[in-house]
């Protein structure tokens, strides 16, 4: 193993009618298409630019041949988002890594910089958070198994940031917080040529 830093990629292969479901009921499935296919673009382009391990879990079944060529390749395993991030990290600390963080392939704003820091700050705190506008993150990392985080939180809410910190502050565990960045979940978040 050359790095002992992880980052977890969570994706959805890039199907028509089956991304971007809240953009597509206001855009049409082909430009939501399009918009998903933007933002897994931008996600390889930067996640290449790291000195990491990269790992991409798929949603629904791996893809061999796509635009994510060289990284280990998973299919998420758990009933709701939750159990599917706990048992990517567990996974991934089972093989020894120390340090890993998780991202979606939702936020054009994301860049190779804040990935770096956030493993940077790994080295000083507990747990790293990239808050998202919408009130929960596009990011989360860890250097240890804090499993608890994944419990019992109201995901695809506005409350899914709040519920993570009070875990996290209920564990004792220190933390840093990264720039709030918007995910772009629907039409009016979208910023960029598509």
């Amino acid at each position: 193993m050359k790095t002992k830093n992880a980052l977890i990629i969570f994706v959805r292969n890039p199907v028509l009618g089956k991304v971007k479901t809240r953009i597509a009921a206001t855009l049409g499935n082909e430009k939501a298409l399009a918009v998903y296919k933007c933002l897994l673009a931008h996600t390889c382009q930067i996640v290449s630019e790291l000195e990491v391990s990269n790992h991409i879990f798929y949603a629904d079944g791996v893809t061999q041949n796509d635009i994510w060529e060289g990284v280990e390749k998973y299919e998420q395993v758990g009933n709701d988002l939750g159990e599917r991030m706990n048992n990517a990290f567990v996974q991934l600390f089972d093989k020894g890594f120390r340090k890993i963080v998780i991202i979606g392939s939702d936020c054009m704003e994301l860049s190779a910089d804040i990935l770096d820091m956030a493993f940077e700050k790994l080295d000083i705190f507990d747990m790293v958070v990239g808050p998202a506008k919408d009130g929960g993150y596009y990011l989360l990392g860890m250097n240890a198994p804090h499993l608890d985080v994944f419990k019992n939180i109201d995901w695809s809410t506005d409350r899914v940031l709040d519920q993570t910190m009070h875990i996290i502050h209920r564990n004792n565990l220190s933390i840093r917080l990264l720039p709030e960045l918007k995910d772009v979940d629907k039409a009016e978040d979208i910023n960029f040529n598509y």
